[in-house]
């Protein structure tokens, strides 16, 4: 057959992601020191870009500002270095770097003294050259995410959950908690004991030790890990005081022992750690700051809007750009020119739309979880991303940037928006699906109603009876929400009931 050379045209669609579009979806999901590091890089880079707070600048410091901004124009001259730019590629054009997206450039971004409100989030990452995956091979772990890692394998409730994800917010660099349960119980509209039900689990975790209020507890705690603590080493715990004055004739009378006793009793006190979660990696303190806050109006209705107190605004300033342009001779300065409106086109474009998703995303969630708001953590529904993308028009992709280390502030505390995403189990005759709280619950009042041998259900007989309720679950499911409550199995509560007889 004979081989020759000929044109075709073909029409087909495909998805091209721009440079500028793929840090649009990184700007979703940088934190609040982040994003305010990647903007005040491009203000001190870019002449045309100022910041606004909403008050003039005195007019020695705009014309030392403007000078500065003409000098680094007229270093283009020399260097190319000037052009290097995080934002724009070298092989995009200025019309694409102003858009992201190949479209037009967002014309109310263009007037001149345009200006953006943004809002800055809390926690997370890098932007460009991320390293995390080299520092998650190396560095330590942080007591945090060491105690998250475990509370995954506890398969608590979704409110239990909840509860335990702020317990551990509140745990200190040391190891110890530093927050009073009462006030977190009528912040949360719980029952106390739900609270220190949680508190109990945690405080089953490694190291042992942890979630102590006090040295003393702290000990107690690791002792009882060991099986150790018994009530000689508790009144040794009551009385640490004697030991620093190192008063063993007063300690040997309140704890009941003889000297050989004593010393190894104190032996194993000096072996055990006053701070158990000081061999875990620390990071500085961040201020946490609400990007969203939510407030009760009239009728019962909720307010969703940005944070206004932490929104800086980004101003293009049109006016000096024509002015640069006109002293623009080189081919090199008018490049340089072209891609600082560009960028700065695009950082305000970028922006905007980043305020605007994360306000959306953030009153869907508020509207699904109204119950918890007006009523209480046991009131948290069923929710995934999916759901949520669904109801707004999104991928549940996007949805999982913009709730990450983003914050809501409630009239029940500031949370992380992925604070409200909990499991759901079907139900078996097709209607609204049952959140795993209510299921756990419905357990619960199951073993809690037997009162004789006969009385004891099975998990397979316990599977039954929610089916008949209209809940489609499986019997290792049963299973797993019986030991998370710490509920022993049929044949032990038989065995209980009858040593009890």
């Amino acid at each position: 057959m004979a081989l020759s050379h000929r044109l075709e045209l073909r029409q087909g669609q495909g998805l091209v992601i721009t440079p500028q579009l793929q840090q649009a979806i990184k700007l979703l999901q940088l934190s609040n020191i982040e994003l305010d590091a990647f903007v005040e890089a491009e203000l001190e880079r870019n002449p045309l870009l100022h910041r606004d707070e909403g008050e003039s600048e005195p007019a020695g410091e705009v014309e030392a500002e403007r000078a500065a901004s003409q000098t680094q124009l007229d270093a283009v001259a020399d260097t190319t270095a000037g052009r290097e730019m995080d934002a724009p590629a070298e092989d995009v054009s200025p019309g694409e770097r102003a858009t992201g997206d190949g479209a037009e450039p967002d014309q109310g971004a263009e007037h001149a003294g345009g200006q953006i409100d943004w809002s800055r989030a809390g926690g997370g990452g890098s932007f460009e050259g991320d390293d995390s995956y080299e520092r998650a091979l190396t560095d330590t772990p942080t007591l945090a995410a060491h105690l998250r890692a475990q509370l995954v394998q506890a398969a608590l409730s979704p409110a239990r959950n909840a509860i335990a994800e702020i317990l551990i917010d509140a745990v200190d660099d040391g190891g110890y908690l530093r927050l009073d349960v009462v006030e977190l119980a009528a912040r949360l509209g719980c029952k106390l004991e739900m609270v220190e039900e949680t508190l109990t689990v945690l405080r089953g975790f490694e190291p042992a030790g942890v979630f102590a209020r006090d040295v003393r507890e702290c000990l107690a705690l690791q002792l009882q890990d060991l099986n150790r603590y018994d009530p000689c080493m508790a009144a040794l715990l009551d009385n640490l005081e004697l030991l620093a004055k190192r008063d063993m004739a007063a300690l040997r009378r309140l704890c009941g022992v003889d000297d050989e006793d004593l010393r190894d009793m104190v032996a194993e006190i000096r072996s055990l750690s006053p701070r158990p979660g000081a061999a875990y990696h620390t990071e500085p303190a961040e201020t946490l700051v609400p990007d969203v806050m939510v407030r009760e109006g009239l009728g019962g209705m909720w307010h969703v809007e940005l944070n206004t107190d932490t929104l800086p605004r980004v101003l293009v300033d049109q006016r000096y750009h024509a002015r640069i342009s006109k002293g623009a001779r080189t081919d090199q300065e008018k490049t340089f020119v072209s891609d600082c409106m560009a960028t700065a086109n695009w950082l305000v474009k970028s922006l905007d739309q980043r305020a605007k998703t994360i306000l959306k995303v953030s009153s869907e969630i508020v509207r699904q979880q109204d119950g918890f708001l007006a009523f209480g953590v046991e009131h948290l529904r069923p929710l995934n991303l999916k759901t949520v993308a669904d109801a707004i028009g999104m991928h549940e992709s996007t949805v999982s940037r913009v709730t990450s280390n983003k914050y809501i502030a409630t009239p029940r505390g500031v949370f992380e928006l992925k604070f409200f995403f909990t499991s759901a189990i079907q139900s078996s005759e097709g209607g609204e699906a049952h959140s795993a709280a209510s299921v756990r619950h419905k357990i619960k009042g199951l073993v809690d109603a037997e009162r004789t041998e006969a009385d004891v259900h099975s998990d397979d007989a316990i599977v039954e009876i929610l089916k008949a309720a209209g809940v489609d679950i499986a019997r290792r499911t049963v299973a797993k929400y019986r030991e998370a409550m710490r509920i022993p199995s049929s044949v032990e509560r038989r065995r209980l009931m009858k040593e009890a007889v």
